[in-house]
């Protein structure tokens, strides 16, 4: 059975050494500190998002993070499913759909009314899974600038 446990401060151990091992999958970079900065600013600042411990039959499989925004053109709160991670040993069980249903209904409880997401583009496993959560492609690149 899949369930979801929001993080908490004693999660810390176990959320830094998976997000570092999702930052492998593509060689990102990982800081340790930094994330660790950023995670205590998501406690302090609950309005940030929401953090998930994705449990299978209470063993950990993974995690999912929703942070939340504000857009004219999405008509209100948005929000963005910024790191969706499945454990390896999990992946290929249905979980990562369960996560996106979970996510989804998650947003829709908490006001939002469009969900954005990225994807690697050699994630072809991950894009068949989100397009058939109904996520869509608008043809347009993400940019960002450090600041």
């Amino acid at each position: 059975m899949t369930t979801f446990h929001e993080f908490t401060r004693t999660d810390f151990g176990i959320i830094l050494k998976m997000m570092q091992e999702f930052n492998a999958i593509d060689n990102y970079p990982f800081d340790e500190r930094e994330r660790t900065e950023s995670l205590n600013l998501l406690l302090e600042n609950p309005a940030y998002g929401k953090l998930w411990i994705i449990r299978e039959s209470e063993a950990v499989a993974g995690y999912t993070f929703l942070g939340f925004g504000f857009s004219f053109e999405f008509k209100g709160r948005d929000a963005f499913v910024d790191e969706l991670f499945v454990l390896p040993a999990f992946q290929g069980q249905g979980i990562g759909g369960k996560a996106i249903d979970f996510v989804i209904a998650q947003a829709k409880r908490s006001g939002v009314r469009a969900l954005h997401l990225e994807a690697e583009h050699h994630n072809e496993r991950g894009l068949r899974l989100y397009r058939s959560k109904g996520f869509r492609d608008h043809k347009r690149f993400l940019l960002t600038k450090f600041l």
